[in-house]
């Protein structure tokens, strides 16, 4: 046994380099597979929203993975008495199951948002399934709202060619987010969640909580609470609440008056092209 035991150490001590190398590579691969997938910023796969680049003190507030009472009611009245506006990325089961939640949502001002039907991992699927859980989710919402929504959020921020291109040909924008997200369904303390969302924001940031569970149950109360903590905070520093929707028409109104009008070209004001 005592020799066998050695014969082992002695291998990997002869060969500790390949090890080494082949974990390392491992952790590049894995990185960039997330970074490819799943990071926000990435527009590899086709163009998504993470923020808009705007000259004025206004983010976007966003939820994700509900309804889910009676933690989103409680956002919903926060905000409600804040006269903070929100997005409200909504699970299709979860539509199904508390109607009246989204109809309080759109009713206060809000906007919302697709966020599949149960929380998929969509790179995984096939395009078919793919439609289904984006189709099945907006049907709900217009028969829940009578409205359709032109957001859409894949979890976990999964993308590839084929979420982008139904995403596009169902007319909806793709919307990631450009604070880190807080992890705060891990339920840390409020302090925590609102510390890490509070050090990321600048002009046009598009923030992430999740209000629900993958569209199942689950004890927001921690984000219920976080939540508070960052309006107010970001209110003291001047920051306006926004829906994403607005965010984009700020974005673009700023785009348009930053073009120069038309005028002569770099050769002069009478310059003719010769034919």
């Amino acid at each position: 046994m005592s020799q066998l035991s050695d014969t082992i150490k002695g291998f990997f001590v002869r060969h500790w380099r390949v090890f080494a190398i082949s974990l390392g590579g491992l952790v590049v691969i894995v990185t960039l597979l997330w970074y490819v997938t799943e990071s926000p910023k990435n527009q590899l796969w086709g163009p998504t929203v993470t923020s808009e680049p705007v000259h004025t003190k206004v983010v976007a507030l966003t939820f994700d993975d509900g309804p889910n009472p009676p933690y989103t009611d409680r956002i919903i009245d926060y905000l409600h008495t804040e006269h903070v506006p929100a997005t409200f990325f909504v699970v299709g089961l979860a539509v199904q199951a508390h109607p009246d939640v989204v109809r309080r949502e759109l009713a206060d001002g809000n906007a919302i948002g697709n966020h599949t039907w149960d929380h998929a991992h969509l790179v995984l699927l096939s395009r078919t399934h793919i439609e289904r859980e984006l189709t099945t989710t907006e049907d709900e919402i217009q028969k829940v709202t009578g409205e359709h929504t032109q957001l859409f959020r894949p979890p976990f921020g999964a993308r590839d060619f084929r979420v982008i291109s139904v995403a596009h040909q169902m007319g909806l924008q793709v919307i990631m987010w450009s604070v880190p997200l807080p992890a705060d369904w891990t339920q840390p303390p409020p302090r925590v969640i609102a510390d890490r969302v509070l050090k990321y924001v600048k002009d046009g940031s598009i923030i992430v909580l999740h209000d629900g569970n993958k569209g199942r149950s689950a004890d927001r109360s921690n984000t219920v609470e976080a939540t508070k903590i960052i309006v107010s905070e970001l209110r003291k520093k001047g920051y306006r609440f926004v829906t994403v929707p607005e965010l984009e028409k700020l974005g673009y109104a700023e785009a348009a008056a930053a073009t120069p009008p038309p005028g002569p070209t770099e050769y002069g004001p009478f310059f003719t092209p010769r034919l």
